[in-house]
Order: C-alpha cells, then sequence, then structure tokens
C-alpha cells in the first residue's frame, strides 16, 4: 500500500500549524446551523415564516452591546424602507435580507469577531457592479444622515 502525503506534509509546514476555526468562527457556523433547522422547522404561511425571521433579526439585534445595537437598527430601518421586498433572515447568526432566499446584503456586528467596527457587506446578489472593481463591505462607526442616505442609496441600487 503506497502512503499519501497529507497537503501540510506537501506543503513543507507543520501539520500543527493549522488551528482551525477560531472560537469566534465556529461560533457563527453553529448559529447558521440552528437558524437553518429553525426555518426548516416552521410550518405556516410564507408571511408567517417572514415574519418570524424578522422577530429573530431584532431579537438578535436586541442582544448586541449597545453600540452595535444602535448600528443595527439603523440598518435595519434603513434597508426595510428602502428595498420593503428584501426579507430579513439571521446568517451566521448575523441580519441580513434576502431576495428569494438569497442574502443580498448583511449587517456584521464589531464584538462578534472582536473588530473595531462594525460592517455592512453586500453579497455577489447586489447588483453594485461598477466597472472592474467596485466595494462590496463597509466599515461602520456611527451614521450620520449623509451616511443614511447613502447606505438607502446603496441597498436600492443593490436590489436593482
Amino acid at each position: 500500500m503506497q502512503h499519501t502525503k497529507s497537503s501540510a506534509e506537501n506543503s513543507g509546514t507543520a501539520a500543527a500549524e493549522y488551528n482551525g476555526f477560531t472560537a469566534e468562527e465556529r461560533a457563527a457556523m453553529k448559529e447558521h446551523a440552528h437558524g437553518q433547522k429553525q426555518a426548516a422547522a416552521r410550518r405556516g404561511s410564507k408571511a408567517e415564516k417572514e415574519a418570524a425571521a424578522e422577530r429573530d433579526v431584532l431579537a438578535k439585534i436586541a442582544e448586541m452591546p449597545e453600540a452595535d445595537r444602535l448600528l443595527a437598527e439603523q440598518i435595519h430601518a434603513i434597508v426595510r424602507a428602502a428595498a420593503p421586498d428584501l426579507t430579513p433572515r439571521l446568517w451566521y447568526g448575523m441580519p441580513a435580507y434576502a431576495r428569494d432566499g438569497k442574502v443580498v446584503c448583511h449587517f456584521q456586528s464589531a464584538q462578534k469577531f472582536k473588530s473595531r467596527y462594525a460592517t455592512l457587506g453586500f453579497s455577489d446578489q447586489a447588483a453594485l457592479d461598477d466597472g472592474t472593481m467596485w466595494p462590496v463591505a463597509y466599515a461602520l462607526k456611527e451614521l450620520t444622515a449623509a451616511d443614511e442616505e447613502r447606505i438607502s442609496a446603496l441597498v436600492r441600487k443593490a436590489v436593482g
């Protein structure tokens, strides 16, 4: 029987160097799996499922530390006003907004991954294409009226 080297052996690095996912990444994956199970278990009309998903998002926002919570509440209000056809849902334990089940944009709290700022991100489902390069994530520390208008315009553009 022939011995096959692992990719760590082939690359010349010791297998001990790979520590796997961080605790925060594992927690996010667990939250995602839990959310998927909850969504699959829900019975009822589409409107009932969407209402339950929005309650889940609002509950997750309410759990956040104050600075993140205030930003998430603002983002939620902006997205719901700019694109009422997007459905709020949890995505890896964070508020997200989807069309036809596919996430268009999402909020990531600073505390979740021990970052110095929260993030508003857009997926490849967002129609933000502009030439050969464009931003898909924005750092958030606080939101001014001008920032709110810019986010609203981005969300409107993202949904086409």
